[in-house]
């Protein structure tokens, strides 16, 4: 079998050994997945008709390792048979160094700022010292205004009247109470049994006798009445929220007078209203009363 080292180049021995093992370009060319005109022009060593240097080692290593042979080693024999030129790569002909002529405008721009800038300054600065001795002038006025003392004894004018914001504004007198000091009387002293109590004006509110039996005055809400034991009717407005043993709420409403509400009968609901004076309690239609207590449990009403 023929080897590597075989023939004058590196491509007359790959295409001695692929006719010696019975391949054409075509299956070679599938193989690599290299153009058949670039296989070929390895194999006439037409450097030329293929790309780049790096893309003909590449081309090499993989065409010698279709065939089964050792890719580095074609390689190898390549570079001998071909070395890389040493000499530098040539300027491109026709092509000519011009400057950017928008770089001179961004100069000549820049320039002129630089300029008017340095000038501002210059010119404020010949103004502020321009100005200096016009800024010491008051001082040394105030020095000779000050300087001369005079001697002896000095007269003092007339007090003058206190500021507007220092006078002490007139007192305030209450209306008719001049006239009753005059006239010998007294001012009339309050009596605390008078005053209203909170348990008074309470009182005073259901001053009316309450209904013996529950009489719908207005909605009723809640359960039945064949499922429900305790009924509350408010009196005047207030809130109202039942709630069960665990917490969970089971009404809460704002009742207007005449309102009512049938609890269900539920164990371990609590009653809970903004005023017990505001609800009448009944059970079994029966009244029971106002409320105790603003919180309430309606096992212990319906007892």
């Amino acid at each position: 079998m023929p080897t590597l080292q075989d023939g004058p180049d590196v491509g007359e021995a790959l295409k001695t050994i692929r006719e010696f093992l019975g391949l054409s370009l075509e299956e070679v060319a599938e193989k690599t997945c290299v153009r058949r005109a670039y296989l070929q022009a390895i194999e006439e060593m037409r450097l030329e008709a293929l790309p780049s240097r790096p893309f003909t080692i590449g081309y090499i290593r993989a065409y010698a390792n279709a065939l089964g042979l050792d890719g580095e080693a074609a390689v190898a024999r390549f570079k001998r048979d071909e070395p890389a030129p040493d000499n530098a790569l040539p300027e491109p002909v026709g092509v000519q160094k011009e400057r950017d002529p928008r770089l001179g405008l961004f100069a000549t721009a820049f320039g002129v700022v630089l300029a008017a800038v340095l000038a501002w300054n210059l010119v404020q600065r010949a103004m502020t010292q321009e100005e200096a001795p016009v800024e010491a002038a008051p001082a040394k006025a105030v020095a000779t205004i000050v300087a001369p003392v005079p001697q002896g004894p000095v007269e003092l004018g007339a007090p003058l009247p206190a500021p507007v914001e220092s006078t002490t504004p007139a007192p305030y007198e209450t209306p008719g109470l001049a006239a009753a000091t005059a006239a010998g009387g007294s001012l009339p002293e309050s009596d605390p049994t008078k005053l209203p109590s909170a348990t008074s004006a309470a009182t005073a509110v259901h001053a009316q006798p309450l209904p013996a039996v529950f009489t719908p005055k207005g909605p009723v809400h809640g359960a039945s009445a064949g499922a429900s034991v305790v009924t509350l009717q408010a009196v005047r407005g207030g809130s109202v929220i039942i709630r069960g043993a665990d917490g969970k709420v089971y009404f809460a409403r704002q009742l207007s007078a005449g309102e009512a509400y049938r609890a269900p009968a539920i164990s371990g609901l609590t009653v809970d209203v903004s005023d017990p004076t505001a609800f009448q309690v009944f059970v079994a239609g029966q009244s029971r009363g106002l409320l105790p207590q603003a919180q309430t449990p309606l096992s212990k009403i319906s007892n």
